[in-house]
């Protein structure tokens, strides 16, 4: 009686706790409008691309499209250097300590990669809004195609560099840690003809992002993630290292299991299926 007891307690704990998260790190729209009002510091980025921005963004928003932070290089999306980096946002008008809210176009991917840029880099207050119109229109989130007049501020980095692995990680991931491959399943298995894939890195499992967030792209409930964790044998106990292409995709799938779930040990290999394959590291379909 007394372990079952104590067994509903810490499920009802870790409920409460994720459910605290995910406030923290979503926020809706009506919630987002609230507080736009009052706090005239927030800072708002809109994770889209120049030309989308130029069309249509949050009143007040700031342009990170996530193609800015890669550095130059035969490997495509690679993350620049912390150096470069803080020099980037610190340019953009954002601070470590800034009040940050982050968006795109919906699918969660783009305000996810800018959100993993900057936990890397030791930005300390981060949530996400999700683009959904029709709420947007309810809760009457302020739109312009007015440019946003920029004032420069200092970015002093932190790294938080136990989110990020190098492919030498991921060749000794071993025993309680898992692989996953945040792709659709055609690129896992080589059949993929666009983007053309020769596979999956072996001894990688296949969670596609899709599967976190819904229909419309916003993040599922704890309630649902949790279930999609569990499906795919994701415990909060292991270590979790993510990769897709260019770690887009692989984002929405750390938010998904670290920032909403609150799993500990969930990491990005930020040199993907891009650096893997250029390196000949191990494939398999």
């Amino acid at each position: 009686m007394k372990r079952t007891s104590i067994s509903m307690i810490l499920a009802v704990m870790f409920l409460f706790i994720t459910q605290v998260l995910t406030a923290q790190v979503v926020i809706s729209a009506k919630e987002f409008s609230a507080e736009a009002k009052k706090n005239k510091t927030l800072v708002v980025i809109d994770a889209n691309t120049a030309d989308n921005y130029a069309k249509s963004h949050v009143m007040g928003a700031v342009n990170v499209p996530h193609k800015e932070l890669y550095k130059p290089g035969d490997v495509e999306g690679l993350i620049q250097s912390p150096a470069d980096l803080a020099a980037y946002f610190g340019a953009k008008g954002i601070s470590n300590t800034s009040n940050i809210v982050i968006y795109d176009d919906g699918s969660s991917k783009y305000s996810s990669r800018v959100y993993w840029a900057l936990d890397y880099l030791g930005a300390t207050n981060l949530r996400i809004l999700h683009k959904d119109m029709d709420q947007w229109k309810a809760a009457r989130v302020p739109l312009t195609r007015n440019k946003t007049a920029v004032k420069a501020a200092t970015f002093a980095p932190s790294l938080n560099a136990s989110i990020m692995v190098t492919a030498a990680d991921v060749k000794g991931c071993s025993g309680n840690c898992v692989i996953v491959d945040s792709r659709h399943v055609s690129e896992y298995d080589g059949t993929s003809e666009k983007p053309v894939s020769v596979g999956h890195i072996k001894g990688a499992i296949n969670v596609e992002y899709k599967e976190f967030v819904d229909d419309k792209g916003a993040f599922k409930s704890a309630d649902k993630l949790k279930a999609v964790a569990a499906k795919h044998g994701l415990t909060s106990d292991k270590t979790i290292i993510l990769y897709c292409v260019t770690s887009v995709r692989a984002a929405v799938s750390f938010v998904a299991l670290k920032e909403i779930l609150g799993y500990p040990n969930v990491k990005i290999y930020d040199g993907a299926y891009n650096e893997w394959t250029a390196q000949g590291g191990a494939m398999e379909k």
